[in-house]
């Protein structure tokens, strides 16, 4: 690029693409130059001419077209001199491939010329050796400049030739242009001259260059003003974009341990009371046993007394019964004086009382304020303003953070705003805090006062959104399982690349992706027909070639060696895509679910509603059906590596929902609630820590399950750039990788819990 205070060289505009017309992106043919000083070919212009304006292609101006049509714009002579020059170097009357003289046929020579050798700069004619040794000998051209015709090919005579090079007349042809004409600004020869600019004053083009070229340079040099500031304020933007995507980034880390921060108090608090629930429970239960114990026991002794009254009073002679009605009367009537129904013993019922700012839609845990960003002023180079900058540095370090800087923070019900940057300890102390001391600043439904719920009055205008969600649905409450000891697995972005290489005929669909190596991944083309390589920054590795016609669906990676489903087939193959056996699979099902094993020497392949597993020779080792059905339909599979015993995990279309499975087959765990928002379970994958990441492909979700299959939440939605997600995979045990369904893949770097 040629700086602004430079001037560009003659090679630079012969060499470069100066000369081609951007609309045809051919050498110019009748350059025309518009106002904003583009300039394209004269019947490109009017291809673009509409409706009496034409709109530049490159600066996107639109300019009236004159009366006369497109061919009055300004014709540039500037760009017809270098063209001509450049004409002159490559191309002329060629004889067997070689330059021919231009003076021989005119002095009587061959017709077609003698082979030139030399060239007069001043005259643009190529000559042979006799003409031109003449040529210098005339009294008319005795003082032409005459050079060697091969140096004059290789530019080396380009800077003399553009001297002496003169623009021709448009209106007659071989008349230079002489004369400028300056009440009416046009150029002019000889001929034009006499008339009908007879009567104006005309001056010589050296002469008027050299009257208005200060001019020009003062208006040069006021562009090239214009130039630096624009740079400066491109810079400027460029770091206050810079400043503004760091921000966001410490603001979303802030948003992130600020709910991370409540959660844990929530969590915690949820434990506390179901604590307090089951001791209530617990002592209310151990009481009402013994008060039913002690019941019981006077029920037996009344029952039995009267059992016996009633056998004497029945069955006894009178004698009996006179002699038995002392014994009988006595203990009916203690029996009668004893308390049989105590009082109710006092049943203290469990009432949940929620805070009101759960239920209050205007009450926000989570605010964003937003402030104008004050221009930084350029302090110099080499250390100039650093005082100013140390002691504006000072002020901003005295001034609370929530002053100077955009952000989100966690707000109390009285409008107390806690700091944004604290440890995560200090978080947890803080959100725990907040939350107990909002309990008891709760008002009462007797009218009681409301607490203040702004913030602190602040000068600054800000401007408060409530943080939205870009899934399309809700998230269905956290699993029951998740508690303070721990967070979900947070995603990092950390890549992002297309996998349609250039020999690819149709637009690539992956179906199938899997570990390969140290930090690299297969991607199976089903369009392409085609395993590709790549590393995890997107680097192409090149391919493991695939039998001739087989199209690649599902895919693993063994101990050196591939195995994929293709159509009714499990192929394995060498890395060098020498394929090792084959099997037939059932063909009532569209596609093959393919996964290995932790141990690397087997595979496992999902076949009509039973999975089976291969050894590296090709015999089946194992068969067995998920939770012993048949009714199950696995479209995806993956194998826990932190569960010794094989357990797997699943994508059942067939019953709508996620199974886990232990080596046999049982089921051991199994999701189909509402966080599947009615949508069919796509791909899986299993992180270090046995975390599930599920595909949602119909509202662009990944959620996330804990090892035993209860939903913990979101994990990636379009917020994150997820549209229609087709297949997952877990490399290193921490970066998902995740396939669009436009051919693109991106990367996250799973942020573990305890990280």
């Amino acid at each position: 690029m040629v700086s602004h205070g430079s001037s560009p060289s003659l090679l630079e505009a012969l060499s470069s693409d100066f000369l081609a017309c951007k609309i045809c992106l051919e050498q110019l043919r009748a350059p025309k130059t518009l106002p904003c000083l583009h300039t394209y070919c004269q019947d490109c212009l009017a291809q673009l001419a509409d409706g009496g304006r034409v709109r530049c292609p490159e600066c996107r101006e639109t300019v009236p077209v004159p009366p006369d049509g497109v061919a009055s714009f300004k014709t540039n002579f500037f760009v017809n001199g270098l063209l001509d020059l450049v004409k002159a170097r490559a191309c002329g009357d060629l004889r067997a491939g070689k330059p021919a003289c231009a003076l021989c046929p005119l002095v009587g020579g061959t017709s077609a010329g003698g082979p030139a050798t030399a060239r007069c700069l001043d005259c643009a004619d190529d000559l042979c050796q006799a003409c031109a040794d003449g040529h210098r000998c005339t009294r008319q051209t005795h003082t032409h400049r005459v050079v060697d015709l091969v140096g004059y090919r290789a530019g080396w005579y380009d800077e003399e030739a553009r001297e002496r090079q003169a623009a021709q007349c448009p209106q007659h042809p071989g008349e230079a242009l002489r004369f400028l004409c300056e009440p009416c600004s046009q150029l002019l020869c000889r001929e034009c001259r006499l008339d009908p600019h007879l009567d104006h004053p005309c001056l010589p083009l050296a002469e008027a260059v050299r009257a208005r070229r200060p001019g020009l340079e003062g208006l040069l040099a006021g562009v090239d003003n214009n130039l630096v500031e624009l740079e400066a304020a491109r810079r400027v933007e460029k770091e206050a974009l810079a400043r503004l995507r760091e921000q966001a980034a410490r603001v979303g880390t802030q948003v992130e341990e600020a709910a991370e921060g409540v959660l844990r108090a929530l969590l915690a608090q949820k434990q506390e009371v179901l604590g307090q629930l089951r001791a209530h429970v617990e002592a209310a239960e151990e009481a009402a046993r013994e008060r039913l114990a002690e019941l019981e026991g006077r029920e037996q002794v009344a029952r039995a007394a009267a059992a016996f009254a009633r056998r004497v009073l029945s069955l006894g002679r009178e004698a009996e019964i006179l002699s038995l009605e002392g014994a009988i009367t006595q203990r009916l009537r203690q029996l009668q004086g004893c308390p049989w129904a105590p009082g109710p013993a006092p049943c203290l019922l469990p009432q949940l009382e929620l805070h009101p700012g759960l239920l209050d839609k205007n009450c926000h845990l989570l605010r964003l304020s937003f402030e104008e960003q004050q221009p930084q002023k350029d302090g110099g180079k080499d250390g100039a303003g650093t005082q100013g900058g140390e002691e504006s540095q000072s002020r901003r370090e005295d001034e609370p953070k929530t002053e100077r800087q955009g952000g989100v923070q966690p707000q109390a019900r009285d409008g107390a705003q806690t700091p944004k940057e604290e440890k995560a300890q200090t978080t947890r102390e803080e959100g725990a805090q907040t939350l107990e001391e909002d309990r008891a600043q709760t008002p009462h439904e007797d009218g009681g006062p409301q607490p203040h719920r702004g913030g602190r009055p602040n000068k600054k205008k800000k401007f408060k959104g409530r943080l939205k969600s870009i899934s399309r649905e809700p998230s269905p409450a956290l699993g029951p399982n998740l508690d303070g000891s721990g967070l979900l697995p947070r995603p990092i972005f950390y890549c992002s690349f297309p996998t349609r290489m250039p020999g690819d005929k149709r637009s690539p669909r992956i179906t199938g992706l899997c570990p390969f190596g140290p930090r690299e991944i297969l991607v199976a083309d089903e369009q392409n027909r085609a395993l590709k390589r790549f590393s995890l920054n997107g680097d192409y590795k090149g391919t493991v070639p695939v039998p001739e016609g087989c199209s690649p669906c599902s895919v693993a990676a063994l101990q050196s060696a591939v195995a994929f489903s293709a159509g009714a087939r499990l192929y394995l193959i060498n890395p060098n895509g020498e394929v090792q056996w084959r099997r037939a699979l059932s063909l009532s099902q569209a596609s093959h679910a393919v996964a290995a094993l932790p141990s690397g020497d087997r595979v496992a392949v999902s076949v009509a509603g039973h999975v089976e597993v291969y050894n590296m020779e090709g015999s089946l080792a194992t068969r067995f059906i998920p939770g012993g059905k048949a009714n199950r339909g696995l479209r995806a599979l993956v194998f826990l590596t932190t569960s010794p015993q094989g357990h797997f995990v699943g994508s059942d279309w067939q019953q709508n929902s996620v199974v886990i499975c232990d080596g046999l087959g049982q089921v051991v765990g199994e999701y189909k609630g509402p966080g599947l928002h009615g949508c069919q379970p796509g791909s899986v994958s299993v992180d270090k820590k046995g975390y599930i990441f599920l595909t949602l492909r119909e509202v662009n979700k990944v959620v996330i399950l804990d090892p035993k299959g209860s939903l913990l939440g979101d994990f990636l939605t379009a917020y994150h750039g997820l549209e229609k997600p087709r297949v997952t995979t877990m490399v290193d045990g921490r970066y998902l990788v995740v396939s669009l369904s436009n051919g693109t893949i991106h990367v996250f770097r799973v942020r573990s819990p305890d990280s």
